[in-house]
């Protein structure tokens, strides 16, 4: 048998195999594979979309976020039930500056529909946002660091397409955990409280079903108020490799903008905070519903979400892919 016989060449895919002793081939241990693509068709429209769903709710560190956002309600009514259980209010009286969580959690006595209310106002200023910055800086980041972000681009998805399909799951994990809020808020608030006809904070009653009903409106609102930061998370995730930079980059944009919304000095800048407006939800809670608020807030976000979303579509289009 000649040399050129001998020396044929094999395709290799994934692990190398040598010859060992006695003839048996020994493996080397692979590197880990890439995300699996079945077909160009699971990246077209909402093939692409659901992968990237799958990804994110899969992921153990979104399921722990879901999780401690399902336990402040809980919490909350817990305390607030232990509080009252000798006659008394609810810490001594409301606040001094009216606000409206204060108000909410007044009432959760009186109406176990109210702890759904409180709890989102609760987390709001800080623990849903902080969730919504962990996804966010990790959805394109994380694929990086793990060194499957090139394998998406080989297929036929497209950057701006994966792009947008990646800000699609983080707004839908936005949806998600206002859910788990206010659904663990409600079970909580039946189980606890009494239920019935919800006065509203301008003080007219209103029938329990359109109590409901606002309640769903106020989750989609906040769900919306966290438009701006998803934003801001996914351009960050396209500035580096490290999730865990990005992720930590974007809580610590957060809470710079909470600081600078707590001074009174830059009260003039304060419109312009993406943070400014959260609490506006609680408008929806009176009697007539009052927009104006929610609707400046949601133009803040949407112009939050134009802007960073621009830079990180000019960012992901235009970088160069190493892993």
């Amino acid at each position: 048998m000649s040399q050129a016989e001998t020396a044929e060449p094999v395709e290799r895919t994934g692990a190398v195999q040598q010859a060992g002793r006695g003839g048996s081939p020994a493996a080397v241990t692979p590197p880990p594979a890439p995300r699996r693509l079945r077909s160009p068709g699971l990246f077209r429209g909402p093939g692409l979309f659901r992968s990237e769903l799958t990804l994110t709710f899969r992921r153990w560190r979104s399921l722990a976020l879901l999780g401690v956002l399902a336990v402040v309600p809980v919490l909350i009514g817990v305390a607030v039930k232990i509080e009252t259980s000798d006659g008394g209010a609810v810490g001594g009286g409301g606040a001094p500056d009216g606000g409206a969580g204060v108000a909410f959690v007044s009432q959760i006595t009186n109406n176990g529909l109210f702890l759904v209310f409180a709890a989102l106002a609760a987390t709001l200023p800080f623990f849903l946002p902080m969730a919504v910055g962990v996804v966010a800086g990790d959805s394109v980041a994380g694929e990086a660091n793990a060194g499957t972000l090139r394998y998406l681009l080989v297929a036929p998805a497209g950057r701006v397409r994966l792009l947008l399909a990646k800000f699609a799951a983080v707004m839908a994990f936005c949806l998600v955990a206002t859910l788990t809020v206010a659904l663990s808020a409600l079970a909580v608030g039946v189980l606890l409280f009494p239920v019935g006809d919800v006065t509203t904070i301008s003080g007219v009653p209103v029938p329990f079903t359109e109590g409901l009903w606002r309640a769903v409106l106020i989750a989609a609102v906040v769900a919306g108020s966290l438009v701006g930061l998803a934003a801001i998370g996914l351009f960050v995730s396209t500035l580096t490799s490290s999730g865990i930079a990005a992720m930590a980059t974007t809580v610590g944009l957060l809470i710079t903008v909470q600081i600078l919304q707590s001074i009174p000095q830059l009260d003039a800048v304060h419109p312009y905070l993406f943070t400014h407006h959260w609490m506006s939800f609680a408008d929806l809670m009176r009697e007539p519903l009052l927009w104006d608020g929610v609707l400046r807030n949601l133009g803040v976000q949407a112009a939050y979400a134009a802007v960073f979303g621009s830079a990180a579509w000019a960012r992901f289009t235009t970088r160069d892919i190493t892993s």
